[in-house]
């Protein structure tokens, strides 16, 4: 039975039907009776290029069928080698007069299995020569001896060199010359965060939280040492270290400043594409800097020789001959292959020009011409209840968190408070003697700081305020049309409405009591007042209410009834800030600094 952290069938049947899948590929096909995979079509007056081992390690090996890479994968057991019969079938399927290279990884079971085939080929009268990879940089004094270095991801530059030298037609001598040549020439390290799991089988804690193994093989073997995690800019350093080490019992790659070097950075399994662009980066940036000196020719990054679920990645760092290059650069159809992977020396253009206010961009930013202006004590007041707003925001983080932890992604606290942190930052900058460049400058903090759909609603909602305030002298009229015009904006470009669970449950309310008071002659510190109540009694309401839109209309309505919306209750927050600010904290209280009530409308 497959166990709940696996999307499996029988794990006795997993080799067998991953390779019915991997073969679903027209260009691809196996050989009946056996886990072979090989090209659909085969010059078999080229050399043939066949590896393999144990499953696990996909898109090693069948990942790498396809003409300038192998003709043949032979794939064994879960972390365990192919039998003889399997890798001899894959042998006399391809071969030709062209002959047969066998590439291994070194083990002794591949060495051993796949070595008898060779045998028994030879017997047969073809023309097959082996080559062993031996490529780790984890131990010392491995150079030597029996056991050798591991054959881990250094080995898929070996495929490609050897793929590209057999598809431009050199005879086998000439292949397997350079298939050793580039086996030579690399070295690779790797470290992970957590071991594998094998199919059907419980998880591998071995790894406890907040360490790492580094020089760990691809089959859940424990690595050399084991230590606190630690950046991975630091991390890819030491990779590199070993790699490179000149220190006596070592020296498997020697580099010398000004030297082509190639590198892969290899998933080993449940790593992210961020991390390992992260690795990349600095892998390119150290090798290419002053310790090393070399010129970083190719990178490729992603998954080459993984250990099924491994958390963790390798670096193989192969040394360049120009003939090397221009094997790697080699057209290759095998279907994992990555191709590309030159470095981009000019990563960086000119920022555009943005309109006034955007882009965090506040020195422009103007109040219309001939608009009615604020004074410098009035000013002063804007920036006061601006600050208080923001302030409510960040002291409101942890209960906004935790609703959001219930009914959404626990993002919101964070979210808002990193754009009230924006604001208080850049209150002094903004230009507060018009309410319209006041809500420019404030939508420009929010877009600068705030991430996902709050930050962008929020950008939107502030612009549109904006807009409707451009032309307007400063009133509660005014207040409650540039409201208006702010949920219209949100509506319009968010595509959620009054009911949806949402900011909007709070803002709407908020501008229709704005507007309210507006009508009847009322200050300011009375619409701000009702304002305020309005956004708390919308934003208790959602609790009864189905969400429609944001991350919350993907969770069960019995579980986000327990909570009112975030994002509501965030508008509540700010806008009681506001009216208390004002001095219009209660209900029917009109006593409001002149320079508020202009400021807000």
């Amino acid at each position: 039975m497959a166990t709940t952290r696996q999307l499996i069938n029988n794990p006795k049947n997993v080799v067998d039907e991953m390779i019915d899948g991997v073969t679903l590929n027209p260009d691809l096909q196996r050989i009946e009776g056996d886990n072979v995979v090989v090209r659909a079509k085969i010059d078999k007056s080229k050399v043939a290029l066949i590896s393999g081992g144990g499953s696990g390690h996909e898109p090693s090996h069948a990942g790498w069928v396809g003409a300038g890479m192998l003709t043949a994968a032979v794939a064994g057991p879960v972390f365990a080698s192919p039998a003889s019969n399997s890798v001899l079938a894959a042998i006399m399927h391809v071969t030709g007069s062209g002959g047969c290279l066998v590439i291994v990884k070194n083990y002794t079971g591949d060495r051993l299995w796949f070595g008898l085939a060779c045998e028994q080929a030879k017997a047969a009268g073809l023309k097959v020569e082996l080559v062993v990879v031996g490529d780790d940089c984890a131990l010392a004094n491995r150079g030597m001896g029996i056991a050798g270095r591991r054959g881990i991801a250094g080995t898929v530059f070996v495929h490609k060199i050897a793929g590209a030298a057999a598809e431009a037609g050199m005879s086998l001598a000439e292949v397997a010359a350079e298939a050793r040549a580039a086996a030579a020439a690399v070295g690779s390290m790797g470290v992970a965060l957590r071991s594998c799991t094998l199919p059907g089988q419980p998880r591998e804690e071995r790894i406890a939280d907040g360490h790492m193994e580094v020089g760990l093989g691809i089959h859940g073997e424990p690595g050399a040492v084991v230590s606190p995690v630690q950046p991975v800019d630091g991390v890819v350093d030491t990779l590199l270290q070993y790699i490179t080490s000149q220190e006596a019992g070592r020296k498997y790659v020697t580099l010398t400043s000004g030297d082509p070097v190639a590198v892969l950075v290899n998933n080993l399994g449940a790593s992210t594409a961020m991390e390992l662009s992260i690795a990349a980066r600095r892998a390119v940036a150290t090798l290419e800097g002053a310790s090393y000196g070399v010129v970083v020719e190719r990178c490729f990054t992603g998954p080459f020789m993984t250990a099924l679920d491994m958390v963790g990645f390798s670096l193989s760092v192969l040394r360049l001959s120009d003939s090397m290059l221009a094997r790697l650069d080699a057209p290759c159809s095998a279907p994992a292959w990555p191709g590309g992977g030159r470095i981009n020396r000019n990563r960086i253009v000119p920022a555009p020009a943005l309109p006034s206010g955007a882009g965090g961009s506040l020195a422009s930013l103007v109040p219309p011409a001939g608009a009615l202006c604020l004074d410098a004590a009035q000013a002063a007041a804007v920036a006061s209840a601006i600050r208080a707003a923001a302030e409510a925001l960040i002291a409101g983080e942890k209960q906004l968190t935790a609703w959001d932890e219930v009914a959404g992604d626990g993002d919101c606290g964070t979210t808002l408070t990193a754009g009230a942190t924006a604001v208080l930052a850049d209150v002094s900058s903004y230009a507060l003697t018009h309410p319209a460049t006041t809500a420019l400058g404030l939508a420009s903090s929010v877009g600068r700081s705030m991430g996902g759909s709050s930050g962008a609603l929020y950008s939107i909602f502030l612009n549109a305020v904006a807009g409707a305030l451009m032309n307007s002298p400063p009133s509660v009229a005014a207040a409650a049309a540039a409201f208006a015009s702010g949920c219209a904006a949100m509506t319009r470009y968010g595509g959620a409405s009054r009911g949806n669970r949402t900011m909007l449950d709070a803002l709407i309310p908020a501008a229709e009591a704005i507007d309210r008071v507006a009508v009847a002659g009322g200050t300011m510190a009375a619409a701000l007042a009702a304002a305020a109540d309005a956004a708390e009694a919308g934003a208790e309401a959602t609790r009864t209410m189905s969400a429609g839109a944001g991350r919350a209309s993907y969770v069960p309505q019995e579980t986000v009834a327990a909570v009112p919306d975030p994002g509501a209750k965030g508008v509540a927050f700010w806008l009681r800030a506001l009216a208390m600010s004002a001095g219009g904290g209660q209900k029917d209280d009109d006593k409001t600094p002149p320079s508020v009530t202009a400021a807000v409308a």
